[in-house]
């Protein structure tokens, strides 16, 4: 029973932490540093082999569920203004917006190396966010053609200009389109879901009538302990899409590679 109170103990702190410095962050902007290396440990909790230990024995508690999500929404809220910051330094050349998109997309490149992204592809990116960082490796790695997605229209902004910054505006395109009105989801051979995004389902069910059959949609989710920091994926999509699950211990996200099944519209 201890072990529960020292996981229910660990969420509140790093929900009354996150919320306490994203309001810090609104009066200092030097404090997003303080943010951004609490959002950073954020990973290193949810990859942490005791942490994971305790979610299988607690993590369907009631008190424990609950504050989970707490921590979830306090956490996409401080990343979504984290991005946003940063792409206002980037925009204001207070930050090397290329030596940053270098540093932090490692993971994605080994990505385009599994899902055979090339040159000649055309990735569909929804969730894509303020300062995209996953596209715009994309784009400047492969010369692929990416098309970016975001509910938030300040994020779209955002993203074009730091697009423009980094010299990729000819490979990336940004939009706050409904999806069914994106007309480049007939064309691509990619998709790519964020993890940050909520409605995963519905998302699939919007895309599926417009992919081609040979399209990869590319799902990142994190269930379990990772879903402090993603939105979890609670549905069998075994029946529609042939799955293949990309699972690395040391990531934040899990990922699942789905194709349209034979038969399937």
């Amino acid at each position: 029973m201890k072990e529960r109170f020292q996981l229910l103990l660990s969420l509140k702190v790093m929900e009354y932490e996150i919320n306490e410095l994203s309001k810090f962050a609104e009066e200092c902007e030097d404090c997003f540093d303080l943010l951004k290396a609490k959002l950073d440990g954020l990973h290193q909790f949810i990859t942490d082999d005791n942490n994971i230990s305790l979610w299988r024995e607690w993590g369907e508690d009631d008190d424990i569920a609950v504050y989970s999500e707490r921590v979830r929404e306090a956490a996409v809220q401080a990343l979504c203004n984290l991005e946003k910051y940063q792409s206002v330094r980037s925009c204001n050349h207070q930050l090397n917006a290329s030596e940053y998109i270098h540093t932090l997309s490692k993971s994605v490149k080994q990505e385009m190396e599994e899902l055979q992204i090339t040159c000649s592809s055309k990735v569909l990116f929804i969730g894509s966010g303020a300062f995209p960082v996953s596209a715009l490796t994309i784009a400047s790695e492969k010369k692929a053609e990416v098309f970016c997605v975001d509910i938030d229209q300040e994020a779209v902004i955002m993203g074009e200009k730091v697009a423009g910054i980094t010299g990729l505006s000819n490979h990336v395109t940004f939009s706050n389109q409904p999806l069914q009105k994106v007309d480049f989801a007939n064309e691509a051979t990619h998709v790519v879901i964020a993890s940050l995004v909520k409605n995963k389902q519905e998302v699939l069910s919007e895309l599926k009538s417009a992919l081609q059959p040979n399209t990869r949609v590319i799902l990142r989710y994190g269930n379990g302990l990772k879903s402090i920091f993603n939105y979890p994926l609670e549905t069998d999509l075994s029946k529609e899409w042939k799955l293949k699950k990309v699972t690395k211990a040391d990531s934040f996200y899990d990922t699942l590679v789905l194709e349209k099944s034979t038969g399937t519209t």
